[in-house]
This record gives C-alpha cells, structure tokens and sequence, in this order.
C-alpha cells in the first residue's frame, strides 16, 4: 500500500467509526477530538482489517504512544511494509 492509500483508509475510518471529518495531520487527536483508550481500540481493529491480519501484542503495545494521524499513518505503513516483506519471503 502507498502512503497515499493508507491515508485515504484512514481519513476515512475517521470519518465513518468517529465522526471526524477531515482531522488535522499534527495535532494530538485526544486534546482536538476527544480521542480516548476506547477510541484507540477501535482505531486498532479496523487497522486489523485494513491489513488483514491481526496485530500482535508487540504491535499494539508500540500503538500506545501514537498521538496525531501522520503517526497513525507512519504506523500503518511500517506494518503494511513489514507484512508485505513477510509475503514475499513465503
């Protein structure tokens, strides 16, 4: 996946699971939307499913000190790549 598609996911996962048109790439999204631990679950599953795969415990432990949606979007490209790296091994 391109940087660009994961973005579009993601702005869109924003818009559809919470309400949130548009969210501002920098700012910390718990100070500007009221983004909270339940928030980030949920953010974590559809994540899963943008991948297609679950996230280990390592992966989701590393989520919890994201903060803006270029951090989001960095995370899931660093997933993404992995995952595709994985692929093509096997």
């Amino acid at each position: 996946m391109t940087r660009q598609e994961i973005e579009k996911e993601i702005r869109a996962i924003f818009l559809r699971e919470f309400e949130v048109e548009n969210p501002e790439p920098d700012v910390n999204l718990r100070d500007a939307y009221g983004f909270d631990s339940i928030d980030a679950i949920e953010l974590l599953m559809e994540i899963e499913k943008v991948l297609g795969t679950e996230l280990t415990q390592a992966e989701k432990k590393k989520a919890m000190d994201i903060r803006t949606l270029n951090q989001i979007i960095d995370y899931v490209q660093i997933l993404a790549d992995c995952r595709q790296t994985e692929s093509e091994k096997n």
